[in-house]
């Protein structure tokens, strides 16, 4: 029905459809089930998401103890009320550090694409609920339009750290996220597009490189900043700012920096922040090896 960006706005604009509504009509058309059958997937996959928030804002910790509690910090924080940025985004960062902190402790989350970037697409969701009086059935579309996204990255380039390093992985949730705002602020398919490529764009090349080859550090709160990053990118597609570069070709551009990485910035925890004086410390402690003879 679709495989690039381009195609799905002149499906949606032509068909005078939400991308939410072409999604959901692949999904029907590929799967074989009924709209129905559809729609209950994507909630139950709502529910999970909207569980692990809970779970992480109760305070959760990972059995390495590298991560664990900052939900509960930056909570009390917002609370505070003292803070210099705005409330929806604080509160995306909250709740996107909530669902990785679940992950790294190995709870329940659901892949938005991955387990590693699990956390930007609720954390953006369930923190305009309110602002937007969002109801559950546009929670839902929320969802299949930031996965019709998706899978326009999926099918040209790549969705996982290890392919093409966390601009694939963050960066992909983080466009996903700002595409899907966008539709449902009221926004134009193609103002979706614009900030899906403001949002990749700038976060093209950014490597991953997990400490101790675990999805806690620095992965929770790249998260965080994606969340951010994915509102503030809406809000500029949303106020008429356009990408100059096209987002398909944003895409491209993302996938052939994604070849160009070495291996040690793609999840094998042999550069970046792994590489670290204390990433190495972190290492040895976690496994009980010698700092010295790692990564020789």
């Amino acid at each position: 029905m679709f495989r690039t960006v381009a195609e799905l706005v002149d499906i949606a604009n032509r068909e005078n459809k939400p991308i939410s509504e072409i999604m959901i009509e692949r999904e029907v058309s590929v799967s074989g089930k009924s709209r129905e059958e559809v729609i209950e997937a994507m909630e139950r996959n709502l529910e999970v998401m909207e569980q692990a928030i809970k779970d992480g804002e109760a305070g959760v910790e990972s059995t390495t103890g590298l991560t664990g509690g900052d939900a509960v910090l930056m909570q009390e924080y917002i609370d505070k009320g003292n803070f210099l940025s705005g409330d929806v985004l604080l509160r995306s960062v909250q709740k996107a550090i909530a669902t990785n902190e679940v992950n790294a402790a190995m709870g329940v989350i659901c892949a938005t694409p991955t387990a590693g970037s699990a956390g930007v697409v609720p954390g953006v969701l369930f923190a305009v609920k309110d602002r937007l009086n969002l109801t559950q059935e546009q929670m839902i579309n929320f969802l299949f339009t930031a996965g019709a996204f998706g899978f326009v990255v999926a099918n040209n380039a790549f969705i996982s750290g290890a392919a093409g390093g966390c601009q694939a992985e963050v960066g992909s949730a983080s466009a996903m996220a700002s595409a899907a705002l966008v539709e449902a602020a009221g926004g134009t398919p193609e103002q979706s597009a614009d900030a899906m490529a403001m949002t990749m764009k700038n976060m093209l090349g950014l490597v991953c490189d997990p400490v101790a080859g675990l999805v806690e550090v620095p992965c929770v709160k790249r998260n965080a900043l994606g969340s951010s990053q994915a509102i503030i990118s809406a809000d500029m597609a949303l106020a008429g700012i356009k990408s100059r570069i096209p987002c398909d070709e944003v895409i491209e551009a993302m996938h052939r920096v994604g070849l160009q990485m070495p291996s040690s910035l793609r999840e094998t925890a042999e550069g970046g922040l792994a590489a670290t004086p204390t990433g190495r410390m972190i290492q040895a402690k976690i496994f009980g090896l010698s700092p010295e003879g790692i990564g020789e």
